[in-house]
């Protein structure tokens, strides 16, 4: 669903600087660089992707399709196809995942729950430290 021709394009933003209070969805691509007081949700009717960069800061849950994460997340995170945690993620509740990338340095305060059908193993992808 997610090969690197077919993400989805990232058409909106929430830029440094900017807070938003209250729920957020959003279809296609959303890239947070600001504070969301609220819940983000990318909507199920077409593939979604979220980056929440190292400056973003969020409080509330987030669901999506394909997430990235490399700032701060203070409840609950759903990645319904992948999860991508870059080192200076940092994840306040449980993380519901089908695929997971984690980087060295990411931190995670809640449980890892993989969402599987009976057949299907949890992929886990442990990153090396590229620096």
């Amino acid at each position: 669903m997610f090969n690197k021709n077919k993400q989805p394009a990232i058409k909106s933003l929430i830029a440094q600087g900017s807070q938003i209070d209250g729920h957020f969805s959003f279809v296609d691509g959303l890239r947070v660089d600001g504070d969301v007081r609220g819940n983000i949700v990318g909507l199920a009717q077409s593939p979604s992707i979220l980056v929440i960069s190292d400056t973003a800061t969020v409080k509330g849950e987030v669901q999506a399709d394909h997430i990235i994460i490399n700032g701060t997340v203070n409840g609950p995170v759903h990645a319904r196809v992948m999860l991508e945690l870059q080192p200076k993620a940092r994840i306040n509740g449980d993380v519901i995942y089908k695929a997971l990338e984690m980087h060295q340095g990411a931190l995670v305060d809640g449980r890892l729950c993989p969402k599987l059908t009976v057949e299907e193993k949890p992929t886990l992808k442990l990153a090396a430290n590229n620096q």
